[in-house]
């Protein structure tokens, strides 16, 4: 494993958690993507090769739960909701403006690091509707001019108020 000394020791401190045929493979994964902020593949690689896990199995796993990713996320996170309260008022217009003016696919990360645009099936606020959460705060009634204004700033590092 290609790896630096920082990298190496977190995943030691996860598999010391973690004895070998013991708990829940998921339970480890969870682990891993929350001490590398993601699930790097020579992590994943190594994982399986220490722990006589099948790489498939622990691929499957990462791909089947959305909680996990298996590319680092941006500095920022910019989450539409597409449940069908917010995609009766408009969230997919929402979305089509934001990948435009990010630069990227909904899933995918701007080339520059800074912003992560995704989409959830629901997130359990629906009177707010259309609704966008950057880094975690909920931004309401959006539509495709406070959207844009949303993330205008964030290329840039900082944040910016619909």
């Amino acid at each position: 494993m290609a790896e630096t000394k920082d990298s190496a020791s977190r995943l030691d401190e996860v598999l010391a958690r973690h004895a070998p045929g013991q708990g829940s493979v998921v339970a480890l994964l969870q682990d891993l993507n929350a001490a590398f902020g993601y699930l790097p593949e020579e992590v994943l690689r190594e994982v399986a090769a220490r722990r006589q896990i099948p790489v498939s199995l622990l691929y499957s796993l990462a791909t089947f739960y959305s909680s996990f990713r298996l590319e680092p996320m941006g500095r920022h996170h910019v989450c539409v909701c597409v449940g069908t309260a917010c995609h009766v008022r408009g969230a997919a217009k929402v979305v089509e403006t934001l990948e435009r003016e990010l630069g990227v696919a909904s899933g995918g990360t701007t080339k520059d690091g800074q912003v992560t645009l995704d989409t959830v099936n629901c997130v359990g606020a629906c009177a707010m509707g259309p609704l966008v959460l950057v880094d975690g705060e909920y931004h309401g009634q959006m539509d495709q001019k406070k959207g844009s204004k949303l993330v205008r700033g964030l290329a840039g590092g900082e944040a910016a108020e619909a």
